[in-house]
């Protein structure tokens, strides 16, 4: 049974306490949850239209090419059971004459569900960060949720490219050292590409913090956010590895396992996200880039206005020993069913 006047004094000695009650006050009262079940419905629900629209591109690439047109259709039926060969043909040929209507329909189903992706997304920041929407006219919402939602994929595609570019750079001094056929090697290669994709993370945690709330925050006061969120999800990626590799032994799990897997990492993902936007607005200092509005509960705590910021600095070390022993369970872990 709590005790209230344990929990004061606590929270009065420590600002570390304060601070983890204040974030769990305002993740709770703001509905994170529900926040979060619709920013992993709609992120779910955007993944059949992108196959169609990629269907729909892959018909218009092959379709004047009749050679791979035959051959991509033998190699899919031979991969299937016998007894689906004339509607696996059927669809096949659905996909080449009605590549027009099928991209056009999967892009509008598309749009659809991310701009309330985005919207439910920017909504759930704003909460977060206990400012006010903006009365917009609606048209011009949904316009601004869009640019956001471009400009987020820009920054997705930009991190993406800082990672594929750090492990081709590792991957090629490893092989210009000779030492890229030695099975410890690899290790080494994932745990010095853990910084680069935390630094990749940050970037793009960072535009969403400071920028994807419907008012716009400073960029310095999101930063440690930002890298709160980049370390936790880096922890989520290591642990998805894991989930994944075990899956592996069975077809079966791994054709349901991978849909519940996915979901479950969609919503871990938006939980966190929501759970450091809180933790970062509820700081002892005003976060908001707008001095005229009026003060709000992030200047308030019982420990004091003048306590020093919490330090990530022990906690950084505590993630990256963790990374480096899930990479290692993951290694060896696939070593022994290679071995079996």
């Amino acid at each position: 049974m709590e005790n209230p006047w344990v929990l004061k004094r606590l929270r009065t000695r420590y600002i570390w306490v304060d601070h983890l009650f204040r974030t769990l006050d305002r993740y709770i009262e703001h509905n994170a949850y529900q926040y979060a079940a619709a920013i992993t419905y709609f992120s779910v629900l955007s993944v059949i239209p992108i196959l169609m629209v990629g269907l729909s591109i892959a018909g218009f690439i092959i379709a004047d090419d009749a050679q791979v047109t035959a051959e991509l259709r033998k190699t899919i039926v031979e991969a299937l059971p016998s007894g689906l060969d004339t509607f696996v043909n059927e669809v096949y040929d659905n996909v080449l004459t009605q590549r027009t209507s099928l991209g056009v329909f999967g892009l509008v189903i598309a749009l659809y569900a991310g701009w309330n992706w985005i919207n439910a997304l920017r909504d759930a920041l704003t909460a977060m960060w206990e400012l006010e929407r903006p009365e917009l006219p609606f048209f011009r919402t949904i316009l601004w949720d869009l640019l956001s939602l471009v400009s987020l994929a820009a920054a997705i595609v930009l991190s993406f490219a800082l990672s594929a570019a750090g492990g081709w750079l590792n991957g090629s001094i490893l092989r210009w050292i000779g030492l890229d056929h030695e099975p410890w090697a690899g290790t080494v290669l994932s745990i010095l590409s853990i910084p680069l994709a935390i630094v990749a993370d940050w970037m793009v945690f960072l535009w969403v913090l400071a920028r994807l709330p419907r008012t716009k925050v400073k960029v310095r006061y999101a930063a440690r956010g930002a890298l709160a969120a980049a370390v936790g999800f880096e922890i989520l990626k290591q642990a998805a590895n894991i989930f994944l590799s075990l899956l592996g032994k069975s077809p079966t799990s791994a054709a349901f396992g991978s849909v519940i897997g996915l979901l479950v990492f969609i919503y871990l993902v938006a939980r966190l996200l929501l759970l450091v936007a809180a933790w970062t607005a509820t700081a002892s200092t005003p976060l908001v880039a707008h001095p005229a509005d009026p003060p709000e509960y992030l200047g308030v705590t019982t420990a004091g206005p003048t306590a020093p910021p919490l330090r990530l600095a022990t906690a950084g070390w505590l993630v990256a020993t963790g990374a480096v022993a899930a990479l290692v369970l993951q290694r060896t872990f696939r070593r022994k069913t290679r071995l079996k």
